[in-house]
């Protein structure tokens, strides 16, 4: 109870008190320009997005894999109880009666979260580079 109303309760006043110190507390202030969002820093963002992405589907995809009791995971994925006959983390594989459980999707879509997260981080370290080196 004290983390469902305290906890909101003081985020908002964080935030309030935030908004306060960049207005200044009300008192007109002189338009101070944002700084500029540049290339590097957009890849930057995607990258981020994209590892948060990939890691929250690995962690969807590990919840098929069998961990303190093997002969569960058959059951709760699959419905019937036996011995997984092959499981693994990367790819994400849970295979019982030579039936694959873990959607066909899932694999996939690791793959491409991967190569737009690896890609992302080298665009943006290659940008920043280079604005840094001057060139353009």
């Amino acid at each position: 109870m004290i983390l469902a109303i305290g906890l909101p309760a003081w985020a908002g006043i964080t935030y309030v008190g935030l908004v306060r110190a960049r207005r200044g507390n009300g008192l007109p202030q002189p338009d101070v320009p944002l700084p500029r969002r540049t290339p590097a820093k957009k890849a930057a963002w995607i990258a981020a997005l994209a590892y948060v992405a990939g890691g929250g589907l690995h962690l969807y995809g590990l919840s098929y894999l069998p961990f303190l009791f093997p002969e569960d995971a058959c059951w709760f994925n699959a419905g019937y109880r036996a011995v997984p006959d092959s499981s693994g983390a990367l790819p994400v594989s849970l295979v019982c009666a030579g039936e694959e459980i873990v959607p066909g999707w899932l694999n996939p879509g690791l793959l491409v979260l991967a190569v737009t997260a690896v890609g992302a981080t080298v665009t943006s370290v290659v940008l920043a580079l280079r604005r840094a080196l001057g060139g353009r």
